[in-house]
This record gives C-alpha cells, sequence and structure tokens, in this order.
C-alpha cells in the first residue's frame, strides 16, 4: 500500500490486484469426481469428470496446478474479440468494455494455464496493445484537468488503469481545491474590506442631503 511519504504510488501492488482478481469466476473442466467443496466464500461443485462448472479463479488455479481440470480461457480472450476491442479502442476516444481485471486474469492464466489459451501468442500481443491504446487515452485525458476541475469521471476503466492513475488525480485535484479555496477566501475579504467603506461613503452622502 502507498504510505504518506509516498503520495504518487499506487494505491495497490500488481500482486494485491491480482489477489483481488482471484475472486472473479472462470469455468474449467474437471478431470476427477469430487463432492462440492465448502469454503468461507461459498460451496463449488459437486465436480464431474468433462462436465464444465464455474469457480472462482483461485481455485481453478489451485486445481490446475494439480492436474485435476482445465480452464476455459473467457470469452473475451479470443482473437476475434480482442481483435475488435483492439479496432475500436483506436476508433473511439471513449474505453471499450473490458473485464475490471482483465490485466490481471490474463496474467494469471498466462502463468497458469498458458497451454489451455488458444493462440496464447496473439492473445497476449492483442492485450497489450489494448493495454498499450488505453494509457495514451488516460494520458491525454488527464492533459485536460484544469484549475477549475473537481471531479473527474473515467467509464470503463480497468482496475490496474484506475490504480495507477488514482494517485495523481486524487493529489491534483486536492491541489486545486486548495488553490480556489484560497482564491475564494481571498474574495471574501476583499468584499468584507469594501463593505465599511461603503457604509462609511453612504453616511456621508446621508449627512450632506441634511444639510
Amino acid at each position: 500500500m502507498a504510505t504518506a511519504s509516498e503520495p504518487h504510488a499506487s494505491a495497490f501492488s500488481a500482486a494485491e490486484l491480482e489477489f483481488l482478481a482471484e475472486d472473479e469466476v472462470i469455468e474449467i473442466v474437471p478431470n476427477m469426481r469430487m463432492d462440492p467443496l465448502n469454503f468461507i466464500s461459498g460451496d463449488f461443485g459437486p465436480f464431474r469428470p468433462q462436465i464444465a462448472t464455474e469457480v472462482p479463479l483461485w481455485l481453478a488455479v489451485a486445481l490446475k496446478k494439480r492436474g485435476k481440470c482445465t480452464i476455459r480461457a473467457p470469452e473475451w480472450m479470443s482473437v476475434d474479440k480482442l481483435s475488435q476491442v483492439l479496432e475500436a479502442e483506436r476508433d473511439s476516444e471513449k474505453f471499450q468494455p473490458l473485464p475490471f481485471h482483465y490485466v490481471e486474469i490474463s496474467r494469471l492464466l498466462f502463468d497458469h494455464a498458458r497451454e489451455d489459451i488458444p493462440d496464447i501468442y496473439m492473445v497476449r500481443s492483442l492485450i497489450e496493445d489494448i493495454k498499450d491504446v488505453r494509457f495514451h487515452k488516460i494520458g491525454t485525458g488527464l492533459e485536460i484537468i484544469k484549475d477549475r476541475t473537481y471531479a473527474l469521471k473515467l467509464k470503463n476503466v480497468s482496475a490496474m488503469e484506475a490504480n495507477i492513475v488514482r494517485p495523481f488525480i486524487t493529489s491534483a485535484l486536492e491541489t486545486f481545491y486548495k488553490l480556489n479555496s484560497s482564491e475564494i477566501m481571498q474574495e471574501s475579504d476583499n468584499v468584507s474590506n469594501r463593505q465599511p467603506q461603503a457604509t462609511h461613503r453612504a453616511g456621508q452622502r446621508r449627512q450632506l442631503k441634511d444639510r
């Protein structure tokens, strides 16, 4: 986690983001028979050979390491889907919808289930290209922040992208808020100083009329 002495550090480390992503649900195909598994987070199974079932990513990886299943790559990780996303990212200023943890999910699958991902090298390349295009959009978007900006909405950004940009945006908005607050206080003081003078002049005008 970032500390007070590291205001521009990311809020989470890459390992922490992967830990959060491991709760995402993914489909596996077991090669064994096993009764349901009961965990604090829920019950998963029963498991039957060659019958697909959904489990959290952390459980899928654990079973995969023990040779108990194969992992089905998510639909969005196909070459066709990623190619469409990349083309749309390049043609539009908006961020295309992707899973919030798309970077972490793909990294975990590349590390632990590479043989289960069709066209893995092309998939990896497309995801890297998508990341580069989206980072360029974020950088371009940050350039338009002005001193009267009090909030910034970025739709469809991923966990990793939000994690990188959050410290900078938070620091910038806090600085703008402090500067604007100082300006408002100064303007308020100037108005307060002018009011007694205006009252004094009004009193003098009344005295002249009375004469």
